[in-house]
């Protein structure tokens, strides 16, 4: 018998009397117990006082070489996991999604973490503002971590990666989190827990964890806290209407009941990649995890010429469904999570027979013992009077096929779905394919798109990805999980800031045009990473642009466009007043200006960004460019990234094109 513990306040707290027993999907035996009465209001005091000054006091690329080290430590340490995983039902293949597919979720976030956010504590949110003719006034939006912690609601099907696509953008973001999972499977959430938190990676308070109710948190949270659930549409209503959320506008985020379909197009017939390709999809989808995902295909949408090649194809994939103990290799569907959850499938499916008629499957439980049921595929014939295949979610191994006449009609069907969190549409023809994301967008928060050009790459219908937003609208609760830096904002407040160049450039740790500069004594590109500063600047010479040059650069290249070459054609162009340099010459004859030829510090150019063109360089203009330091990011022990803000001028000191040059620049031998 499991004791499953919470985590609160840094200290491990046994089930007390309040626990509740936790069963076997496999056997019913009883296995765990959980629960216990927590002081709610200690440990938001713990989260925000102790683990958010901690998160914040690190930059966005701290945090992600953390969630990067935490991530790899599960892995090197996940094997138990997966025997827990089986008592919940789920096979192999099942707890691989959860299991490993939340460790590559971390993994993910990790990684964008560092390619996508600054080596800061602050984000820049878009460009900057000129709020003023001379630029001395400006507007820029920053993003920063809320001063709360972030509640996890999590649903019962997918105890690891559940936890960790919430964990992980909240980790980032520089937010503590407090993690509720289900009961039912709550101990292999706290199997996975024990092992992050026990790793020491992140700093104390980062996580706590409630093994049981909840009790009276939800009452104690603020302005600065946030809940994300995950679980059904009446839970999520009832939470959501909790009065001191309500009063104090708290971020409620909910991925919650859906209902959703999978399109045959009409030019996948029998015969074609794409039928085949749409049977393997839904019978996977009805299958893996028992059907107990929130992203499983509900509603099977076929031309009324192809329902009954669909029925008997997928009828024969299904005969071959091989339903046992979860641990067999050979067993290719396990249970539900419990016999609770089968009687509420079996329930919706009365509902569902009501209006559609079963083609494959019966009440008849598989094994004698723990929570199996059949796959189940009904038909329904007429779905534009049909309620329940539209509204009712079995939230099982259990699907319905219906016709339909046309596109218009098929997208129709898709979105009775009241907003759900994917649809796929399997068809080799792009009109199809745009007009049906056009005429369904609206109503989903994914759209999965296959056929023979990505079926042997392609995730699968029902694989949420963490590059990816994971939600929809209406039904499916309206927010947004993972989505990658998109996730991460979630947790933070985007405020609008506006003042002089020099103040932004110190609010956003970032030099912006306009701030200050600091020329530079030596030549920038003789300093290690570990000695530049914001805003060290160099002015380069001037050089002089002829008409020789602008030739040369012409055949060399060839690039010989009429407003470089034809002085009568390039009048009569709007934007010049006759023979112009090339813009690729003002670039080449830039890195001439500024780059030191020697062996140094700088290692490599990777990168140029925003470049713009704001007038013509005629021959004999001259040409000078100023190099600033923007930003700098570690990358590792060796070298670090530098951003660096390019303005070229001519001799009249007019800005004649601008952009941002990346390199990286070794560090000094202490750090390698």
């Amino acid at each position: 018998m499991q004791q499953i513990h919470s985590f609160a306040s840094g200290h491990w707290i046994a089930p007390d009397a309040i626990a509740r027993p936790i069963y076997s999907a496999v056997t019913s035996a009883q296995i765990a117990q959980a629960g216990n009465a927590l002081n709610t209001p200690a440990m938001l005091d713990f989260a925000r006082n102790t683990g958010g000054p901690a998160l914040r006091a690190l930059t966005f690329h701290d945090r992600a070489r953390r969630l990067k080290a935490l991530a790899l430590h599960l892995k090197a340490h996940k094997k138990p996991l997966y025997a827990l995983s089986h008592t919940t039902g789920a096979t192999h293949a099942d707890s691989q999604i959860d299991i490993d597919g939340g460790i590559t979720t971390m993994l993910v976030f990790a990684s964008k973490g560092r390619r996508e956010l600054p080596d800061a504590q602050v984000y820049l949110d878009g460009n900057i503002e000129q709020l003023s003719r001379n630029g001395s006034f400006m507007g820029q939006h920053i993003c920063t971590p809320l001063l709360g912690a972030a509640v996890h609601i999590n649903a019962y099907n997918f105890p690891v990666w559940g936890m960790l696509e919430k964990l992980a953008p909240t980790l980032l973001a520089g937010v503590p989190a407090i993690i509720k999972p289900a009961t039912s499977t709550v101990h292999v959430a706290e199997a996975a827990f024990r092992i992050m938190v026990e790793s020491g990676i992140f700093p104390e308070g980062a996580m706590q964890f409630i093994a049981g109710s909840s009790g009276d948190l939800l009452g104690h949270l603020g302005a600065q806290d946030t809940v994300a659930f995950t679980g059904s549409a009446d839970t999520a209503l009832m939470l959501r209407a909790a009065p001191n959320l309500l009063k104090n506008a708290v971020r409620f985020t909910a991925e919650q009941d859906s209902l959703n379909a999978s399109i045959l197009g009409p030019d996948a017939t029998e015969g074609t990649p794409e039928f085949d390709l749409f049977i393997t999809e839904a019978h996977r989808e009805i299958t893996t995890k028992a059907g107990q995902k929130c992203t499983a295909i509900r509603r099977i949408l076929a031309p009324e010429a192809l329902v009954a090649p669909v029925i008997e194809a997928l009828t024969a994939k299904l005969e071959k469904t091989v339903i046992g103990d979860p641990a067999a290799p050979e067993t290719t569907m396990g249970a539900l999570v419990s016999e609770a959850r089968r009687a509420d499938v079996l329930a919706r499916i009365k509902e569902i027979a009501k209006e559609a008629t079963r083609v494959f499957g019966d009440d008849t439980p598989p094994m004698e013992k723990g929570a199996f049921m059949a796959p189940q595929l009904f038909h329904c014939t007429a779905p534009d009077s049909a309620r329940a295949v539209h509204e009712v979610e079995a939230f099982g191994p259990v699907s319905t096929i219906m016709p339909y006449r046309d596109l218009p009609h098929a997208a129709a069907l898709a979105n009775r779905g009241g907003g759900s969190l994917v649809a796929s549409v399997i068809t080799h023809d792009p009109a199809v394919a745009s007009q049906l994301a056009m005429d369904i967008a609206a109503h989903h928060g994914r759209l999965y798109f296959n056929d023979r050009d990505s079926m042997a790459e392609s995730t699968g219908h029902g694989a949420p990805l963490p590059h990816l937003v994971h939600g929809g609208p209406g039904r499916a609760g309206g927010g947004e999980e993972m989505g990658g830096i998109r996730g991460v904002m979630h947790y933070m407040q985007r405020t609008a800031v506006q003042g002089s160049p020099r103040l932004l450039s110190a609010i956003g740790q970032t030099w912006l045009p306009g701030a200050p500069v600091t020329e530079a004594k030596k030549h920038p590109f003789r300093h290690h990473f570990e000695d530049l500063t914001l805003g060290e600047s160099l002015l380069t010479d001037a050089r002089k642009i002829s008409l020789e040059d602008i030739e040369h650069f012409a055949r060399f290249t060839g690039d010989t466009f009429y407003a470089h070459m034809d002085e009568e054609a390039a009048k009569a162009n709007p934007f010049f007043p006759g023979r112009v340099a090339h813009g690729y010459l003002l670039l080449s004859f830039a890195a001439g200006l500024f780059v030191e030829p020697d062996p140094g510090p700088v290692l490599a150019n990777t990168g140029l960004e925003r470049l713009s063109f704001q007038q013509p360089v005629s021959p004999g203009d001259s040409l000078r460019a100023r190099l600033t330091v923007m930003r700098k990011t570690k990358r590792n022990d060796d070298y670090g990234e530098v951003r660096w803000h390019v303005e070229l001028s001519n001799q009249r000191g007019e800005t004649v094109a601008t952009y941002e040059l990346l390199t990286m620049v070794a560090r000094l031998p202490a750090h390698a």
